[in-house]
Formats: structure tokens, C-alpha cells, sequence
């Protein structure tokens, strides 16, 4: 078969494309045929390590993270029905040498999720790591929901940071369908669009005018939740624009000052998210929810869905990483046929 593998850290350049033996599952496991992958933020972090040139931690690594396909092999302890299942993946990197990116991939079978019929390969391959991390980010707040269904943020406002990007489409959709009234913040007019197609009601260019008046004329009671890209540059609006008792969930961003006094006054709170090392319980929430809103229709990719979609064949994986490391506007996907 053939995978996309490293074997030091760096540049894109040391992912190189080569034949490995196809991997049998075993114990609690399923083999998966790859049919399109997911590229994340994470993957190129990974890859590029603490500098160029290091160890990786196993002799050959696999990239990817997220990804969808049909369930081709399964090990002991497995039902056999399973075979010929459409799944979508989670974590398939995760302390573990092989991602998505590659024609097979074994992993827990609980890591591969049913994908109801209506739902594509790309749809599934965009879920993972945005969808999980925005469930975690709207289930934070003290006295919030723990799990998303339909009317779980009935009352309540979300305000999403960086609309447009991967995490924010899933955010806005997410909290859309458990009732929320949603603001995004973008940069300009193009990511405007993207995040008003997702769902967005309000919908403020930060670069224009005052953000902190926008975001308030959309959510004139407060902000209950903030799912936030980029907690240091925009800790003051958040501030601002947060309700009593509000929570600000970020997922992203560089080290952080807040400004003290008015956060206590309004005794709001901060959450910092990883996908990854959150509770297993609460992993298991958020995959069998978001499976729930994939079922519902309520999570949507593509233009249309304001994430437009960025395909790359195997052989220009280091492609799809420059384009995400390059901040592409959408999901980026690695076609594995």
C-alpha cells in the first residue's frame, strides 16, 4: 500500500511517499481503507517537532489525525458486521505511528465512527479534531450543557472568534443546532460570507470600526460563550462583550495576559481546551454528539456550508500541509485513491 511518511522532523520536504505492507488489526482494533483524509493545524506542528532534524517518536511516522473510509478488516473482539461499515476517524495519529494518510490504517475500533449513508467522505474526513474541539469549547461553561442536542443552548449566545476557520464552521454549525444565537468575528468581507453561510445571526469584521459595539448590537444581553482562536490579541473585547458568568473557551493562541478586575467583576471564567487530553467520558460525549448532528444534517461542509473544500492527491501531501500551514481559507483534504 502507500503512505506518506517522516522520519525526522522539519520542513514538508521530509514527508515522502513509499510502499509499506498492509497493517492487520488486532485486538479491539479495525482496518480501515482510506478513502480521504483530513489535514489539521496539528499535523504540520507535529511534523516540524520542536526543530528541524529531530527524532521522530517512532522510526516511521504517518500524518493525519482525521479521516473517513470503509471498515475493510477487523481483529478479535470485533463484531464481524463491521466489515463494509462507513466510518469517520478520530485521533488516528495520537501517540500512535500511523495517521489517515495513508490507503490502510489500523486503530481502536472506537476511534472509527459510523457514517450515516447521507453523509460524504469529506464530510466525515472535516470532523475530528475541529468538530470535537468546538464540542468541548460549547460544553465548558459552569452551569452549561455538558452534551449538544437540539435546544441544549436555547438563551444562550456564543460569540466564535475566526469564523471561517475549521474549528469556528463547526462551532457556529454545533451551536446552531443545539439553539444558540451565534456572533462571529472574521477579517474581512470573503470570511464574512463563509461564516453568515455557516449560520452565523451577527456576523463582525473586526478590522472595521468599533468590534466591541458590533459584537454588543448582536448580543445586547452579553456573550455566554466565546469559542476563541486568539485569546491574547482579543482578551480585551472578550472582556467587554462576555455576560455575567460567561465563559471563554480557548483552543488556540500565544501566552496570555488578562485584564484582571474585569473579569472578576463579571465573574467570568476561563477554559483552555486540547482535544486531545480531555476525560474520556467527555470524548465520548462529544463523538457520539457530533455523530448525532451529522445525522441531523446539521453539519455541513463545503462552500455552501461556509468551508470551502482544498483537495490534494496522496503524492502532494506536503502540499496540502504548506496550504494549512499557509492558513488556508477551509478544510484542506488528502484524496487517497
Amino acid at each position: 500500500m502507500r503512505a506518506v511518511v517522516y522520519t525526522r522532523t522539519g520542513d514538508s520536504d521530509v514527508l515522502g511517499l513509499v510502499e509499506r505492507a498492509v497493517p492487520e488489526p488486532g485486538p479491539d482494533e479495525v482496518r480501515v481503507r482510506v478513502r480521504v483524509s483530513g489535514v489539521n493545524p496539528t499535523d504540520w506542528q507535529a511534523r516540524r517537532g520542536g526543530g528541524s532534524g529531530q527524532p521522530t517518536a517512532f522510526p516511521e511516522m504517518v500524518p493525519g489525525e482525521d479521516g473517513a473510509g470503509t471498515v475493510d478488516a477487523v481483529g478479535p473482539g470485533v463484531p464481524a458486521e463491521r466489515v463494509g461499515q462507513r466510518v469517520w476517524l478520530w485521533e488516528a495519529a495520537w501517540q500512535r505511528a500511523g495517521g489517515t494518510a495513508q490507503e490502510f490504517v489500523v486503530l481502536p475500533q472506537r476511534q472509527a465512527v459510523p457514517l450515516p449513508d447521507g453523509a460524504s467522505f469529506d464530510l466525515g474526513a472535516s470532523l475530528g479534531i475541529p468538530a470535537l474541539t468546538a464540542h468541548r469549547c460549547l460544553t465548558v461553561a459552569v452551569g452549561g450543557p455538558q452534551r449538544l442536542a437540539p435546544g441544549a443552548l436555547a438563551g444562550r449566545t456564543v460569540l466564535v472568534a475566526g469564523g471561517a476557520g475549521a474549528v469556528g464552521n463547526a462551532a457556529i454549525q454545533l451551536a446552531r443546532w443545539a439553539g444558540a444565537t451565534v456572533v462571529a468575528t472574521v477579517s474581512g468581507p470573503e470570511k464574512a460570507a463563509l461564516a453568515r453561510a455557516a449560520g452565523a445571526a451577527t456576523v463582525v469584521n473586526y478590522r472595521e470600526g468599533d468590534p466591541v459595539a458590533a459584537v454588543r448590537a448582536g448580543a445586547p444581553d452579553g456573550v455566554d460563550i466565546v469559542v476563541e482562536v486568539a485569546p491574547a490579541a482579543n482578551a480585551a473585547l472578550d472582556a467587554a462583550v462576555a455576560a455575567v458568568g460567561g465563559t471563554v473557551a480557548a483552543y488556540e493562541g500565544e501566552d496570555l495576559t488578562i485584564p484582571l478586575w474585569p473579569l472578576m467583576r463579571k465573574n467570568i471564567g476561563y477554559q483552555f481546551v486540547l482535544v486531545y487530553t480531555v476525560p474520556a467520558a467527555v470524548k465520548r460525549y462529544a463523538v457520539e454528539d457530533v455523530s448525532a448532528a451529522v445525522s441531523a444534517g446539521a453539519l455541513r461542509v463545503g462552500a455552501g456550508a461556509g468551508l470551502p473544500l482544498h483537495r490534494y492527491p496522496l503524492a502532494h501531501a506536503a502540499r496540502a500541509h504548506d496550504a494549512v500551514e499557509g492558513g488556508a481559507v477551509g478544510k484542506v483534504l488528502i484524496d487517497i485513491d
